[in-house]
């Protein structure tokens, strides 16, 4: 594995085709074109480790799973910051306070990315979140000095987002988060010996999961800092594509002009999107079978807007994040998907579709992977219960496909497979 390391020290992008690339508005990967169905894997680093919540045998059975499904893109959370013991957040936490790390989930971080390069996977590695369930915002804000901040769960989402909004203009924040950065994209794996920023198992940095301003009178300043982090990320990693994490315009406070000049950003070298019809109101939890259209009419020209600016900068989109609930709003492994199943196949189509045009919709990832996991208590994550595709704050199972959802798993197969083919 050191030779390995040796060898890839000092290439730029663009000259090896060990990573993931993008030219002329396209992915490339081994020189082919490069279009996929991914999942979101948020707790893989946890579940790589040793400690609490560290669980490698299921590690590898997932990745294993994955992989036959033909799976072979993963959006994971680096991990979560702050204090242990908060109702709704994620632990164990990497980042206890700023610079003071948990060696463990580091551990879990290298074992994780040494699995996936064995089986050719690569992983998208979020390293901030506006959200409270890892922290993110919140915390660099506390530390910053700003004081205690409120949580969604205890204060309501109106309250949370307004003092979110203070992160824009925090420089000493934005400072704390970078220290972050340097860091991570400054290590070494401790078990293949290859530096972070040589490993072709990542395909890109992402500055975060969802940033967002939360105000537009804070638009200029969170336009600013998330130039300011992929300048940085640039200067730290030559090789590896960088992404923002953004939901679209809906995580540009709808401005549209405002997704266009981010994603313009000569750093940036591709676009996200989210999109969430359940969220967003455009199913109700009791017709989301009857709701199925409208979902799929505002799903197609969601996308459609995202990719006429994508097109225009001449850079590939992905919809890293998209979910669809259970029939009758249901959580219980083996309750059944038939909306979900509907939904998932159109998306994927749409893909497939530009696969075979050369569009530049490139890619989905949806959300989320739940796997081998058993949840102990459907409201809410309690520590000990399994991690699946739904975070802390979340009903268990909401929006996790498990490995049991064959019907699930069958449409995700055969469009993986089409989507191949189509190449």
């Amino acid at each position: 594995m050191v030779t390995v390391a040796i060898m890839l020290t000092g290439c730029a992008k663009g000259e090896s085709s060990a990573f993931v690339q993008v030219k002329d508005g396209h992915f490339l990967r081994d020189g082919k074109p490069y279009y996929f169905v991914g999942t979101n894997f948020w707790y893989g680093t946890i579940l790589g480790s040793e400690g609490q919540g560290g669980d490698r045998n299921r590690l590898v059975r997932e990745l294993d799973n994955l992989k036959s499904l033909g799976i072979d893109n993963l959006r994971i959370l680096v991990g979560s910051d702050g204090e242990r013991g908060v109702t709704t957040k994620v632990e164990p936490t990497l980042q206890i306070a700023p610079g003071v790390y948990n060696d463990t989930i580091l551990a879990g971080l290298d074992y994780l990315l040494m699995e996936m390069g064995k089986r050719k996977m690569v992983a998208v590695l979020y390293l901030n979140n506006s959200w409270e369930w890892s922290g993110g915002y919140g915390f660099y804000l506390e530390h910053a000095g700003a004081g205690k901040q409120p949580r969604p769960n205890e204060d309501g989402y109106p309250a949370f987002m307004q003092a979110m909004s203070k992160y824009a203009t925090n420089q000493k924040a934005h400072e704390l988060f970078y220290d972050y950065v340097r860091f991570i994209l400054g290590r070494t794996n401790r078990y293949t010996g290859v530096k972070y920023v040589d490993d072709p198992a990542i395909m890109s940095w992402q500055i975060g999961n969802e940033p967002r301003a939360f105000d537009k009178a804070v638009i200029p300043a969170f336009e600013k800092w998330l130039a300011e982090a992929s300048a940085l990320i640039r200067s730290l990693d030559p090789n590896h594509l960088i992404s923002i994490g953004s939901e679209g315009s809906w995580g540009c406070e709808n401005d549209w002009n405002c997704y266009e000049r981010i994603c313009a950003d000569k750093n940036v070298d591709y676009c996200n999107i989210h999109l969430w019809p359940y969220n967003w109101s455009w199913v109700r939890k009791d017709h989301l079978i009857d709701d199925l259209p409208t979902a799929k009419e505002n799903t197609k020209d969601y996308i459609d807007r995202h990719v006429a600016i994508c097109s225009k900068l001449q850079k590939p989109l992905v919809m890293e994040e998209f979910g669809f609930p259970r029939d009758d709003f249901q959580f219980a492994l083996g309750t059944p998907t038939t909306a979900r199943d509907d939904f998932y196949r159109y998306v994927f189509a749409l893909v497939s579709d530009n696969a075979q045009s050369g569009g530049c919709f490139a890619g989905c990832n949806f959300w989320g992977w739940g796997g081998y996991a058993q949840p102990k208590h459907e409201q809410q994550w309690q520590v000990g219960d399994d991690y699946t595709g739904d975070p802390a704050q979340e009903q268990q199972g909401l929006n996790s496909v498990f490995a049991g959802d064959s019907t699930t798993i069958q449409v995700v197969s055969e469009s993986v497979a089409k989507i191949q083919k189509s190449k």
